[in-house]
């Protein structure tokens, strides 16, 4: 991988990883931008004890553009675009439009490939293992900036899930304090320590769910199963057999096994609404709006959770979708939405074999 770094026109950092070691990167960013300047401000809700980013700048960010002024697909002659190069491996650069900036973190976005009508499911296992090395990268980068206590890299795909981009690209959140959904896990790690007298809560899940019926996929370094208690009609986590707490502490097995691993589980999301869920719609279905998100032990201190260290955490990513069946949506209404409390239509155990029953080819 090769690695080069530059600046856009109005200052923001862009970085190309390459494939290949000889690839030149000299281009310029030829638009007439101004320098950027965000409005983000990150607010403490004192009663839920949690924090809401304030970013009005975003209402102006760009929304829905046609394919031929995508601005996340390379520069061709004077179509000029946040990218200045004229191909691209892997991109990653700061966002235009950032929720948090400054001392309130930081955002960037990350563009999986230059081919406006590719997918992640569609990268090669050496291109996925390219957006792997940029994520380990860019946490790396990130978790040494002194706003920054915990990097989320994530992808959104689908006009269902929010997106506004068509082009194949995910982000990354730095945040400048661990996030609610990590505290919480971390409070129940050490709740479980304590109470057992030292067992890892991540470690007997895995665990449990090795042994049980809801396994998915499992490779010699990675494992993938629907969790008992699902959140989302169809969702699986994905975890290394080894515990590391980040993207930084994979060993070169578990790197090599992820594209392999990742790529079947994207490509099986694909073919779930394909026929066969139980509704009548599957032919020609669009394909399966979702959601990937990467969970990384705080870089930051973790006092508050008594007895709990970074390495009792255990990286994993979850993957899921909003589609309950062919056609329909789930919706997050007044029980998700006003109390938290999520109810699933789909029994984990049955997502769990329509996901093995769509094997791809």
């Amino acid at each position: 991988m090769k690695k080069t770094s530059t600046r856009l026109a109005d200052g923001r950092e862009l970085i190309y990883y390459d494939l290949r070691d000889d690839t030149v990167r000299d281009a310029v960013d030829r638009r007439p931008l101004d320098r950027t300047v965000t409005t983000s401000e990150v607010r403490r809700d004192v009663l839920l004890g949690d924090s809401v980013a304030i970013a009005s700048h975003r209402q102006g960010r760009t929304y829905h553009p046609p394919a031929d002024e995508c601005p996340l697909c390379p520069t061709q002659g004077e179509r000029l675009s946040e990218i200045p190069d004229s191909s691209y491996d892997v991109v990653v650069f700061e966002n235009r439009f950032p929720s948090l900036a400054g001392d309130s973190g930081r955002c960037e976005v990350v563009c999986f490939t230059s081919d406006h009508d590719a997918s992640f499911a569609a990268l090669t296992a050496e291109q996925a293992r390219l957006v792997l090395e940029a994520w380990t990268d860019r946490t790396s980068e990130l978790s040494h900036l002194p706003s920054v206590e915990q990097v989320f890299c994530f992808e959104n795909r689908g006009e269902e899930i929010g997106v506004t981009l068509g082009h194949p690209h995910g982000q990354i959140y730095a945040y400048p304090f661990t996030t609610p959904r990590t505290a919480l896990m971390l409070r129940s790690l050490a709740t479980h320590k304590e109470a057992t007298g030292g067992e890892n809560l991540f470690d007997a899940v895995l665990e449990r769910e090795l042994a049980g019926e809801r396994v998915v996929l499992e490779g010699e370094h990675w494992a993938a199963f629907v969790p008992y208690a699902a959140h989302w009609p169809y969702e699986v986590h994905l975890y290394p057999k080894r515990r590391v707490p980040d993207l930084l502490a994979l060993d070169e097995a578990a790197r090599t096994e992820f594209p392999q691993i990742y790529l079947e589980l994207l490509r099986r999301f694909d073919r779930i609404f394909d026929g066969g869920d139980g509704g009548n719609e599957g032919a020609g279905e669009p394909p399966t709006p979702y959601i990937a998100a990467w969970h990384q032990a705080p870089f930051g201190a973790l006092e508050e959770f008594d007895g709990v260290t970074r390495d009792d955490f255990a990286l994993h990513l979850e993957l899921f979708t909003i589609r309950r069946t062919s056609g329909k949506l789930k919706f997050l209404a007044g029980s998700e939405s006003g109390m938290s409390v999520f109810i699933n239509d789909v029994p984990p155990e049955r997502a769990a074999e329509r996901l093995r029953e769509v094997a791809s080819s």
